[in-house]
């Protein structure tokens, strides 16, 4: 069953700038460690159980997930979601037509040593970045998600992940397929898009698809592809509205 959204995934160049730039920002950063596949990561936890990862690479890793998406430029890239049965939600996703990975271990050693563990289904090809990735945990969850989840800029959680679409016949049926529900019609003028909502935990899933070619939606679609283009962030109050985007290397964080 999934539990919501996991993470969301922000790929950057230099990770110890990105961690710089997102504490003026007023986050709590904090050193994740490495993968072996070539990629190490910072962490930004919230009060909700979600989390933004900031990846970068230490060494050349051309057969990474993110590595070509990196190529284009900075940006939120990816999303993951917590399932308590991972297998179960895999074949949903794969019966419903989604490109999808059997479950794979994978692994990260925290800075002060300590090895994660856990098992990744990976949605691929054109299908990344619109079908979730699905993690369960091998070792505790609470040793992969950073304690420190207090924030200078009050910012507490996520709202809603904004992905645009070329087409959403196919999204219905996936997330009606994994979630067991229908998606809500969604119209949303100032992106001068439509598409369908989906709840997922205490996350909203937006999938929006351009009305008219002076979408952004549209730009968007153009440069990168079907793919995750903002979130929205839950706040006590005190963040400011958009967070600047030189600071979030690319991706288009807002604050509700």
């Amino acid at each position: 069953m999934i539990q919501g959204i996991d993470h969301l995934v922000i790929v950057v160049r230099d990770l110890d700038q990105a961690a710089k730039d997102y504490e003026q920002l007023g986050f709590t950063v904090v050193p994740g460690g490495q993968h072996p596949v070539g990629s190490h990561n910072a962490l930004i936890s919230f009060r909700d159980g979600s989390y933004l990862e900031l990846i970068a690479f230490y060494r050349e890793a051309a057969d990474h997930r993110w590595w070509e998406p990196l190529s284009k430029g900075e940006r939120l890239v990816d999303f993951c979601f917590q399932t308590d049965d991972l297998r179960s939600d895999t074949k949903k996703l794969r019966d419903a037509g989604v490109a999808i990975d059997d479950p794979v271990s994978w692994s990260r050693k925290r800075p002060d040593g300590y090895e994660l563990k856990w098992l990744l289904s990976l949605a691929t090809g054109s299908h990344r970045g619109v079908a979730p990735f699905l993690i369960e945990d091998i070792t505790p969850r609470e040793e992969r998600i950073p304690r420190e989840m207090s924030h200078e800029n009050g910012i507490t959680g996520i709202a809603k992940v904004t992905v645009a679409v070329g087409e959403l016949r196919q999204i219905e049926k996936w997330y009606r397929a994994l979630l067991g529900v229908n998606g809500q019609t969604v119209i949303d003028d100032k992106l001068g898009g439509e598409g369908l909502r989906f709840k997922v935990g205490a996350h909203v899933l937006e999938f929006l698809s351009p009305c008219d070619s002076n979408s952004p939606l549209a730009n968007w679609l153009r440069q990168y592809g079907p793919s995750p283009y903002s979130a929205v962030l839950k706040s006590d109050g005190t963040a400011k509205k958009q967070l600047d985007p030189h600071l979030t290397h690319g991706a288009n964080l807002f604050v509700e």
